[in-house]
Order: C-alpha cells, then sequence, then structure tokens
C-alpha cells in the first residue's frame, strides 16, 4: 500500500464555488473541486494554494482549515491510501481557466446547490457541504467581510 497526501480548497467567491470539469481523451471523468500532491519542503497550506493557482489559474487564501478526506484507490498493481486536507479558501474574482495538461477542460464558480449536484465524488461533497455551513457562519459573524477586505486590500497591494 502506498500513501500518498493532497491538499485541496473549497473556494468560494460571492457565494460561488469553484468547480472543475475533468474529460480525459474524450472520456468523462467528472467534476472536482481543485487539489493535488504536496512537494517535498511545502506546507499542506502552500499544496492548497499553489494546487489551486495551477489548477484553475485562481488567486485563493484560506480562510480555514475544513477536514480531511480519505479513500484508496487502483493505481496498477498498487493500492493508493490517498488522504485530502481541505481550505476554506476566499478567491479575489471569478477569473478562472482549467489546467489543460492535467485535463481539465472547465472551471467556473456554481451555487452551493448546483456544486453539489456537478461534484462526482461523495466525500467532496460533504467537505463542500462543511465549508459551506462555515463560510455561512463566518457571514452571519461578519468575519467573512472582514476577510474578504483585507484579502482585496493585499491583493491590490501586489
Amino acid at each position: 500500500m502506498i500513501q500518498v497526501v493532497s491538499c485541496g480548497g473549497v473556494v468560494i467567491h460571492k457565494n460561488k464555488i469553484l468547480c472543475l470539469y475533468k474529460n480525459q481523451n474524450g472520456r468523462y471523468m467528472g467534476w472536482v473541486m481543485p487539489k493535488g500532491a504536496t512537494e517535498e519542503g511545502e506546507t499542506y497550506k502552500q499544496t492548497a494554494i499553489r494546487e489551486v493557482k495551477e489548477e484553475t489559474g485562481v488567486n485563493a487564501r484560506i480562510v480555514k482549515y475544513i477536514g480531511k478526506t480519505q479513500y484508496n484507490f487502483r493505481g496498477g498493481a498498487d493500492v493508493i491510501y490517498k488522504t485530502v486536507y481541505w481550505y476554506l479558501m476566499i478567491a479575489d474574482s471569478f477569473y478562472c481557466r482549467p489546467q489543460a495538461e492535467e485535463h481539465f477542460a472547465d472551471a467556473g464558480f456554481y451555487k452551493q446547490h448546483e456544486a453539489y449536484h456537478l461534484l462526482k465524488f461523495h466525500d467532496e461533497k460533504q467537505i463542500m457541504k462543511r465549508a459551506y455551513n462555515e463560510y455561512n457562519e463566518l457571514i452571519r459573524s461578519n468575519e467573512w467581510r472582514k476577510n474578504n477586505s483585507l484579502f482585496f486590500r493585499k491583493s491590490n497591494m501586489k
């Protein structure tokens, strides 16, 4: 058994969630959220930010850790045991572009109920719901607005 760690983001901008459509060689692979493998010397947070940027072109900042998902799959003769660490993230715009090298054919921001029905994997649906509930709680407590305005001020200073 091979253990692999990935990190990803439930990326939200103006109440909508970022999703990616994967289509490899004309074969439907499904809708997912951005995530990917850690690189040597990288923290989980750095991985999540890098993977969101690489796979979608989106500038995003971490708001908080949401949880992890775990699953197994076959990779040739090996069984791969994968853990994905997920972060609630804020984007600075709706701009996105799918990473063609990873076979992503489309990317976009969707309403929560649309994203839920688009996502292929049950574990991603559950982590997205958890993140969206956290997002709504942050809105109710006015923390989201503080995070948003702080993020935009930092983005504009670059």
